[in-house]
């Protein structure tokens, strides 16, 4: 039987894969799950198209990665079929532990990045098909002697950028977010062990660079979709400190998978006591798990939990102010104020219903290992030197106060 299926993919058309190893992991219960998780968390509420998975992605990566090894091959950069294989394994599982709603609850359920996460799976894997897990773990985790390999997988112009900005451009209708990423692979090259970018590239980049500024700013932080994620934040915050306190009445109304998490406070130590437990627990967990429990919260508005449930579910969602400065404590009291007058809460009730969030982000990090270009003398020099007035690098940050809608 021949694994080596056609996959029609909305970006990319039709895709294949080069190798059978890559198929059987596709194939396997931990990356099947991530169809069950959404790329975007809760942004189908602002862009109702949206609704892609982690599980789109992660073959959109391993797409690229294919494409960037044979062209990386072309030129005359050595990569053996072990390479090449443990490197498209490692972009394949670079995602995998993510939990539900991917990064909107980062942190939340567990006490760990989903980076960390990700390679206690590689870990359990290793154990199903050996070495060619091994040597991913190994360029996945920087410790592989050729630098080049993990700078595919993670660094400031990697496979999965270029994939989660074309594939989320795409699915919100979002044509500030487009770029070529097929010239950027193709302007790919290897100096010194390092990722470079040919000269002639070196515009591609700074639309690369462009795009994913304005996809921040307009997409993953737009303030609706920052309401909503406070929302299930929130909800998740409230539902665990009731478990804490061993309400009954509301832990009959979870599932099991979730009151799992809840019940429990997982860090490091705790996963490494037990891995194989705590990933054959945690692959069970997704979004269904979630929406199922809030659901069971519907139908009275009166709690806070109900408010919350209500909101997440039918798209009641709460007000936002953004600004660039902290909100003051005068303006706080202000909206306090307001929702005491027109939606008669009490004092208790407001502080529980006051969201505020600050988020920042950064177009291109000089801090982090910089994008290098590969200049027409045959010289490695840093993006920034390029292109000083196009590259922005100022960290912006912004706050963000959400509150139920003044009626």
């Amino acid at each position: 039987m021949n694994k080596r299926k056609l996959i029609n993919d909305p970006i990319y058309g039709f895709i294949q894969f080069p190798y059978d190893i890559l198929y059987d992991i596709i194939d396997h219960p931990y990356i099947q799950r991530l169809r069950r998780i959404s790329q975007m968390g809760l942004s189908h509420l602002v862009y109702p198209g949206a609704v892609h998975t982690r599980f789109h992605h992660t073959l959109g990566a391993l797409h690229l990665m294919t494409q960037a090894i044979q062209s990386l091959r072309s030129k005359g950069i050595e990569i053996t079929e072990e390479e090449a294989i443990a490197t498209s394994i490692g972009i394949l599982l670079h995602d995998i532990g993510h939990g539900p709603f991917s990064h909107a609850l980062e942190y939340e359920l567990i006490q760990v990045s989903h980076e960390y996460v990700s390679i206690q799976f590689m870990k359990v894997l290793e154990e199903e098909y050996g070495a060619p897990i091994t040597l991913a773990i190994e360029i996945f985790e920087n410790r592989y002697p050729k630098h080049f390999l993990h700078q595919l997988i993670s660094s400031q112009l990697d496979m999965d950028r270029l994939d989660y900005l074309s594939r989320d451009s795409f699915f919100t209708g979002v044509v500030e977010g487009v770029i070529g990423y097929d010239r950027i692979i193709k302007m790919l090259h290897v100096k010194h062990n390092e990722l470079v970018v040919e000269e002639k590239g070196i515009h591609s980049v700074e639309k690369f660079l462009v795009a994913r500024r304005i996809m921040y700013w307009q997409v993953y932080l737009h303030k609706t979709s920052v309401s909503a994620e406070s929302l299930l934040t929130k909800w998740i915050r409230t539902v665990k400190n009731e478990v804490k306190n061993k309400n009954q009445d509301v832990i009959q109304k979870l599932s099991p998978r979730l009151l799992h998490f809840l019940e429990k406070d997982y860090g490091m130590e705790m996963i490494k006591k037990d891995k194989k437990l705590f990933i054959e627990r945690f692959s069970q967990l997704d979004e269904q798990d979630i929406y199922y429990s809030i659901k069971n919260f519907l139908g009275n508005e009166k709690t806070l939990l109900g408010i919350l449930s209500s909101g997440i579910l039918n798209r009641k969602l709460f007000k936002v102010k953004a600004q660039n400065e902290p909100f003051s404590e005068e303006d706080i009291l202000e909206i306090k104020s307001k929702l005491m007058k027109k939606n008669n809460l009490d004092i208790n009730e407001i502080d529980n219903v006051i969201l505020l969030k600050n988020e920042s982000n950064i177009s291109y990090s000089t801090k982090k290992e910089s994008i290098k270009i590969l200049s027409k003398k045959g010289e490695v020099i840093p993006l920034i030197e390029f292109s000083k007035n196009l590259i922005d690098t100022l960290l912006i940050n912004k706050y963000f106060l959400c509150f139920p809608k003044i009626n």
